[in-house]
C-alpha cells in the first residue's frame, strides 16, 4: 500500500490510476493524515460465484500429505547434490 499526497496524485492520476488497475492499492494523504483509499474494484458477485463454481470438487486427496510425493533421488536438487560430493 503506498501513500501519496493529494497534490502529488492530482498532477500524477493517470499513472496512480494505472497502479490502481493493476491492483495497488493508494492511501491518500492531506498534511501527512490519510484522507482516503483508492482501490481495485471488488469482483461482482457472479464472478465470485462463478470462480467458486469451477473451483468446486478440484481440490485433490491425499492420504499421506506429508510423504514426499517423488523419491528424494528423483528430485534434480538431490541428484546435483550427488554429483558435487561425487566428485
Amino acid at each position: 500500500m503506498k501513500d501519496v499526497n493529494v497534490t502529488t496524485l492530482r498532477q500524477n492520476l493517470p499513472d496512480y490510476l494505472a497502479q490502481v488497475e493493476q491492483g495497488e492499492t493508494l492511501r491518500v494523504t492531506l498534511r501527512g493524515r490519510v484522507i482516503a483509499e483508492i482501490t481495485p474494484p471488488a469482483p461482482d458477485r457472479d464472478q465470485s460465484d462463478a470462480a467458486r463454481a469451477r473451483l468446486r470438487g478440484s481440490l485433490l486427496r491425499y492420504d499421506a500429505p506429508f510423504e514426499p510425493v517423488i523419491a528424494p533421488d528423483e528430485w534434480e536438487m538431490n541428484r546435483d547434490i550427488k554429483r558435487d560430493t561425487n566428485q
